[in-house]
């Protein structure tokens, strides 16, 4: 089975599901046409010039015909959203009126509505866009949305096929679920914080990656693809409880698996693969830049010793680990005998687990990373990574245009969702809406 979208100006947005000898057209509103793929073959030159359509042949993205409606939101939200979009959703971002700027910087692929949610009306607006859509991603605290009238359960009435995503640092649950935090806090509560940090030193957090993007951002998008896939089979949709504790807890899953094991029995800091190993480390060379070390396995270690002209008989033994702290002043006046590229050059092509520690300037320019195309540049020239993963049939095809303005796509979105022009016009004398589209450069 495969998928052809396009978006018509004049004709309600369909999705095309073709059948061998017929082609089955689905629209927004759940009515279908049946019909023959002659018929779609014969009007695609007309059909493009209403949008964008793709052929028969042409792959198609993953999430391809899946409209989303993003409430605009902090880091984790917006990551979500760009994930989805990154796969061939429509991931439309709702922003508020009279914001000057956005703080969303993973914005990509994504389209601009901006609505007056202090009013009535503007609140309207909102509902309709999002019964007559696939997702809501909401990232406020529990309440806000149910005091506007747009909870799940008033969604879902109006269209039971609807995923509703409510992505929050504590859940829609227990005494936090109405709190204010932020990455740190969530990883606290998750039990990870505790285990990070050197040795003899406070708890650190890596940035704000493990809850916001990691427990928060992808796993919601993870929840949003199993409740689609669920949907394909039941018809019906559901609610996504996304907290970002929990989320952050169950990556981690494999800290509290691995405690019977005596992977987590000594101190913070002090165990194999949180840095107490002088083998799975970073070293500074004499350039002043870093490499860091995995050489846990024997054979990798041995290659690791033979990189750095080491004779283990001269070593305490690699699981002593009374010695580590004997094994880390060796390794470290080693390695700053050499630049990152001397050390690159001795080590690349072996197992001994060496790599260096690059910078988001240079990751571009590295062999294996440019091979794979691992990283793209916009037109505003600025670098990202590529989305992840890269599937065989269905890629992602990444938009490598500017971020959208806040209220950029407010007209022809609303027009699309079925408001007549004399609506629109009102809703924009009266402040309900905002229209900020781009002007055509002659």
């Amino acid at each position: 089975m495969q998928y052809l979208w396009g978006r018509s100006q004049v004709f309600f947005p369909v999705y095309v599901l073709y059948f061998g000898s017929s082609v089955k057209l689905a629209s927004r509103q759940n009515t279908e046409l049946q019909l023959p793929v002659s018929f779609v073959l014969a009007s695609s030159t007309r059909a493009k010039s209403f949008g964008q359509v793709q052929s028969l042949k042409d792959p198609i993205m993953a999430l391809a015909g899946v409209r989303v409606i993003e409430l605009a939101g902090l880091a984790p939200a917006p990551f979500c959203g760009m994930i989805l979009a990154d796969f061939g959703a429509r991931v439309i971002r709702v922003d508020r009126t009279k914001m000057a700027m956005t703080v969303d910087t993973q914005a990509r692929g994504k389209q601009s509505v901006a609505l007056n949610l202090k009013s009535p009306k503007g609140v309207a607006v909102l509902k309709k866009l999002c019964v007559q859509s696939d997702v809501v991603l909401e990232p406020y605290r529990k309440g806000v949305m149910e005091k506007m009238g747009l909870g799940p359960d008033d969604l879902l009435k109006e269209n039971p096929r609807l995923i509703y995503a409510r992505l929050t640092g504590y859940g829609q649950s227990g005494s936090y679920s109405k709190a204010a935090g932020h990455d740190i806090n969530y990883l606290a509560m998750s039990g990870l914080l505790s285990m990070l940090g050197r040795s003899s030193e406070k708890p650190h957090a890596p940035m704000n990656l493990m809850a916001d993007f990691a427990g928060g951002g992808l796993m919601c998008a993870f929840g949003i693809v199993l409740a689609l896939l669920e949907r394909s089979k039941s018809g019906q949709g559901q609610i996504i409880d996304v907290s970002m504790v929990e989320g952050a807890a169950y990556v981690g899953s494999f800290m509290w698996k691995s405690r019977s094991i005596g992977l987590w029995n000594h101190p913070r800091g002090e165990n194999l693969l949180d840095g107490g190993a002088p083998f799975y480390d970073t070293y500074r060379t004499s350039d002043g830049k870093y490499v860091a070390v995995g050489a846990i396995e024997p054979q990798f270690y041995q290659q690791l010793l033979q990189g750095l002209d080491l004779d283990p008989a001269n070593l305490p033994a690699q699981m002593s680990v009374s010695d580590w702290p004997i094994l880390r002043q060796t390794f470290t006046h080693v390695f700053a005998t050499k630049t990152r590229a001397e050390w690159g050059q001795i080590f690349d092509g072996t197992d001994a687990c060496v790599t260096p520690v690059l910078s988001p300037d240079e990751v571009v320019s590295h062999p294996h990373n440019r091979a794979r195309g691992s990283f793209l540049k916009d037109t505003q020239g600025e670098i990202s990574p590529q989305p992840a993963p890269v599937l065989s049939r269905s890629p992602a095809e990444p938009s490598l245009s500017r971020d959208p303005f806040i209220g950029e796509h407010t007209r022809s979105v609303l027009q699309e969702y079925g408001f007549e022009k004399d609506q629109i016009e009102e809703f924009l004398s009266t402040g309900i809406i905002e229209c900020k589209e781009a002007k055509a450069r002659l």
